[in-house]
């Protein structure tokens, strides 16, 4: 079963979005502001992994806690065709690339990179300069945020209309 054959309703939403807020909100305090019992509330987050549209659960640590002070976004500019699986391969070498992502406009990757200063950094991208495929880069240092960063950001956002299957989601 994939999550675009799932029905997506109005509480499966509300679950959501309290997952996203805490997700170690208990299932109970999950269904007692929703009105539906922790048992439930268990079957519908059971069948929300099921079907894909949950994918996990994680700790959200504070990069600076653990001494990651500098952040930078890369455009990765490849030779040819990079085939975005290659790309995938790389970067997951490197536990500095915070997120990685194929893009539209000139660049073909765009990498969030987390660094214990500049210099740890600077080595980084030498390291992802050496891969053979990569043409150029071009980097901007992160100065300071002006929105929340995770999980705050997202907490008291509902979660998006127009999910795959979801009575909205017309085609």
């Amino acid at each position: 079963m994939n999550s675009r054959s799932t029905p997506f309703d109005e509480l499966d939403r509300k679950i959501i979005t309290a997952l996203m807020a805490n997700a170690r909100t208990s299932f109970a305090e999950i269904g007692t502001a929703i009105g539906l019992s922790a048992t439930a509330v268990k079957r519908r987050v059971d069948r929300l992994r099921e079907t894909g549209v949950i994918t996990g659960f994680s700790a959200t640590v504070k990069p600076s806690a653990l001494g990651w002070r500098t952040e930078a976004y890369v455009e990765v500019y490849c030779e040819g065709a990079a085939p975005p699986r290659r790309l995938a391969e790389v970067v997951r070498d490197y536990p500095e690339i915070a997120a990685a992502m194929t893009v539209t406009g000139g660049a073909d990757a765009l990498l969030h990179v987390r660094a214990r200063d500049v210099e740890h950094f600077e080595e980084v991208l030498e390291r992802i300069r050496q891969e053979p495929f990569i043409r150029k880069t071009i980097s901007v240092m992160v100065l300071s945020h002006l929105l929340p960063e995770s999980p705050e950001a997202g907490a008291s956002q509902p979660a998006p209309e127009g999910v795959p299957g979801d009575a909205a989601d017309v085609r």
